[in-house]
């Protein structure tokens, strides 16, 4: 008896189970044969089975109940699990995982092993415990969910780049504080605008007028070789000073020079002298008319000089744009013909910079390119862009015509790239785009 139980004990390890019990017999055979019943009958049983004195141990040790001989051993009850969902489990969905289901009976307490191999999609589906039919549309579910992923995967969009990574190690960089630094210079940018329409109050100037003194001041600032940043210092000044100031046709140069004066002030190391700026005017004002402007225009603006010019924002964008030499010359020359034209005054500093690039970008690949990363960091996408886009490539295409030609002689030079002499991109303002 005792070595019965021994044999039994071992044979019915999953790695062992081949077959199953002969019903009356108490041992093993090598196959179930006839012996197997049909799945449905069995479900139907183990859903709505009657009372019966079998004892299920979970971790396979045989119990004898009410003195049972160890002839008819229990084997432990496992609910049914779908090949589908054992694969899940597993990991992998080649390989079975065999399920033991007891038949219960009043009369015997012989029990039946099913093999893995039956499916219970052979059955009618009011045959199928309710269970497998939940598992199965969660795994379908599952299924579903993963193709989704993975299409998402294929189609996701370019990441974000962290266009300080390479500066965290620079204090002049400030990396712990630039996103604030410009999330400011956005909020306030709007403070260094000037109302597009300034010049009607103006009864002896016209935006013609504006242009041709920011043309000559553009030349001027090149030949002293001025930083960037003060001539859309200088810019910003003067369109401020006239929105609030009544100036006369013969004191505008006087307002552009002092204009000039007070931006290299602001920006330069090394400033020009008074003298200097009588020179190149032509001498046609004192030094003394100079000093009494400059007066003027510091307390007109109340002491203000410190606002985020178009330059402030380029310089944040063009690293966003991983930009190189090339791009940055091509950029800086289209927002300088912006500078010269009176209706660009309609547009914030920051969209001017973010569409200088945008148009550099396009006139450069031949097709319309803006990146994720340089959309994240202006805040403008290629929609917001256009309308500036498309007056930028207008003034591009004019640029070596006329008489305000002073940006295209600059950008025409070897120090400056020949950037005027890149083909527009006229694509964005055609109509088919």
């Amino acid at each position: 008896m005792g070595g019965s139980n021994e044999n039994f004990q071992r044979v019915i390890r999953p790695s062992n189970i081949q077959g199953g019990f002969k019903p009356g017999a108490g041992k093993l055979t090598t196959g179930v044969g006839n012996n197997r019943r049909a799945l449905s009958t069995i479900n139907r049983n183990i859903i709505a089975a009657p009372p019966h004195p079998c004892a299920v141990q979970k971790r396979g040790i045989l119990t004898e109940k009410n003195g049972a001989s160890s002839k008819n051993p229990v084997i432990p009850v496992h609910r049914p699990v779908t090949r589908k969902l054992a694969a899940k489990l597993a990991g992998n969905e080649k390989q079975p995982l065999i399920k033991e289901v007891v038949k219960p009976q009043a009369q015997s307490e012989d029990c039946i092993i099913i093999d893995a191999d039956v499916d219970y999609k052979t059955g009618d589906d009011h045959d199928v415990p309710m269970f497998v039919h939940h598992t199965e549309a969660m795994l379908e579910e599952i299924d579903r969910m993963d193709s989704e992923v993975e299409m998402e995967d294929i189609i996701e969009e370019e990441p974000l780049m962290d266009i300080d990574s390479y500066d965290k190690k620079n204090p002049l960089a400030v990396v712990e504080y630039i996103d604030d630094i410009y999330a400011y210079y956005k909020k306030t940018e709007n403070l260094s605008c000037v109302p597009p329409d300034y010049m009607t109050q103006q009864f002896d100037l016209n935006e013609r007028m504006r242009g041709i003194l920011i043309d000559w001041l553009i030349e001027v600032h090149y030949k002293f070789e001025l930083m960037e940043e003060t001539l859309y210092l200088t810019v910003n000044l003067i369109d401020r000073f006239l929105a609030v100031q009544s100036v006369v046709r013969k004191k505008l140069q006087l307002v552009g020079v002092t204009a000039l004066l007070l931006a290299c002030k602001y920006e330069e190391v090394s400033v020009p002298v008074v003298e200097d700026l009588i020179l190149i005017s032509d001498k046609a004002y004192c030094r003394e008319e100079v000093l009494h402007m400059e007066k003027l225009i510091v307390n007109t603006l109340q002491f203000n000089l410190s606002v985020p010019t178009p330059y402030v924002f380029m310089r944040r964008f063009l690293k966003a744009a991983q930009s190189d030499k090339k791009l940055e010359l091509l950029s800086h020359f289209i927002i300088e013909l912006c500078l010269v034209e009176y209706e660009m005054l309609k547009f914030p500093p920051s969209l001017l910079a973010a569409a200088a690039i945008f148009t550099a970008q396009c006139t450069l690949s031949g097709r319309k390119h803006w990146r994720k990363t340089s959309e994240w960091h202006t805040n403008y996408n290629e929609n917001q862009l256009m309308e500036c886009a498309k007056l930028m490539v207008s003034f591009h295409e004019k640029a070596g015509t006329g008489k305000l030609t002073g940006v295209h002689k600059k950008y025409c030079s070897s120090k400056y790239g020949y950037a005027a002499k890149a083909n527009p991109a006229f694509f964005l303002i055609d109509n088919e785009f």
